[in-house]
């Protein structure tokens, strides 16, 4: 109560089923008439891309298309991006998919603007000028990209990911259309929904969690905790798609004001040094740090234990944060997520190099409620091998 909130997010925020009929009138409201859809070839494949080029055609909207955004994108790519960006004299981009292409079009629209390498934009506050407008439409239930400040790009010859942090990231327009996540398939359901979930846990226990971001964490919590067996088990199960799309967009919701903290920050090695998903690094961590952190903040994940339906009645708040971590542990198992990161094929000897890379990721470590150790990270990452 004592730090003063600060919040902001899209501009505007557009969500609902078949909203992505909406798209050519948005363009239009923010002046924009030739964006570049930013995708990558999953989505081509599985025709979701020929759907909003449909809708673009049908208006009579010219766009061009980059589709070469992989999985945790790399610093690479988002420099391909925006050279595709200058030579489509594009006046707008259309982020379409999950984190990594939502990210990669929130790059390409500053690197239009600024004329300073990536590099020079990593952390936070530091890109000097806006970039071009950006309408991003999630097709996954997960990052809660469309709605935060932040973009994340692997930097493979650090084996570590990056996080560009600023005001300038965020969207012209969120569109949130929970149509397009209806058929994910079941396990990017689960392990993008899981990390939905960290959001809001990280943010809650966030060692400057917020009354304010409270809200919106507990009831992505609550949200996830609920619908995200039935999104998994069932992927055309409109009430559960819709709630997902609800609860991650909450979660995004969290990060400008608060974030994450150690989960995240244990991630990023294990992503950028073994290409393990982020959402499935996130979401295999999870209960690991949980039980880390369950010391020095009882009370608030007794809180997590009941947003995520476990009764504490006559509980203490130990007993109720141990709850919490069990719910986790269970929510995880329910939904096919591995729990060991040698399931991942993550050998034994790699523990201090990653131990050592995520103590750099101080942005998100200071948030942690428990201030995280060299050892204490090798541990973490032991326990969970």
């Amino acid at each position: 109560m004592e730090r003063t909130l600060h919040f902001q997010m899209s501009g505007r925020l557009v969500l609902g089923f078949g909203s992505t009929a909406e798209l050519p009138a948005l363009l239009g409201r923010i002046g924009c008439r030739r964006p570049l859809l930013v995708t990558d070839a999953g989505l081509v494949k599985a025709g979701l891309v020929e759907r909003v080029r449909t809708v673009l055609s049908g208006a009579g909207v010219e766009h061009a298309v980059y589709y070469r955004v992989e999985p945790d994108p790399r610093i690479e790519t988002a420099l391909d991006c925006a050279a595709a960006l200058r030579a489509s004299e594009a006046d707008a981009l259309i982020g379409l998919g999950g984190g990594s292409s939502l990210d990669v079009a929130k790059v390409a629209a500053i690197l239009r603007t600024n004329n300073g390498a990536i590099q020079d934009y990593v952390g936070v506050d530091k890109i000097p000028v806006s970039g071009l407008p950006t309408i991003l439409m999630p097709t996954t239930a997960g990052t809660g990209s469309e709605v935060t400040p932040i973009a994340v790009l692997s930097d493979q010859a650090a084996h570590l990911k990056k996080g560009l942090v600023s005001d300038r990231l965020y969207a012209t327009v969120a569109l949130v259309d929970p149509e397009l996540t209806l058929g994910l398939p079941a396990q990017v359901t689960a392990y993008t929904g899981l990390d939905a979930l960290t959001h809001a846990i990280e943010a809650y226990t966030n060692r400057f969690a917020q009354p304010f971001i409270d809200t919106f964490a507990l009831e992505a919590i609550r949200l996830i905790g609920r619908y995200l067996r039935a999104a998994v088990q069932d992927g055309r199960n409109r009430e559960a798609r819709y709630h997902m799309a609800l609860g991650s967009l909450y979660g995004g919701l969290c990060l400008g004001s608060v974030n994450t903290a150690a989960v995240h920050a244990l991630a990023y090695p294990l992503g950028g040094t073994f290409n393990v998903p982020h959402g499935m690094a996130n979401a295999l961590l999870l209960p690991y740090v949980m039980r880390f952190n369950q010391a020095v903040c009882a009370e608030r994940y007794a809180k997590v234990a009941e947003a995520l339906g476990e009764t504490t009645d006559g509980r203490t708040a130990s007993q109720g944060a141990a709850a919490a971590v069990r719910a986790v542990v269970r929510l995880a198992k329910d939904n096919g997520i591995v729990s060991r990161m040698r399931d991942l094929n993550v050998p034994e000897n790699a523990i201090g190099g990653m131990a050592a890379s995520a103590l750099q990721v101080t942005r998100l470590l200071n948030n942690n409620p428990r201030t995280v150790t060299l050892d204490d990270a090798r541990r973490i990452y032991q326990e969970a091998w």
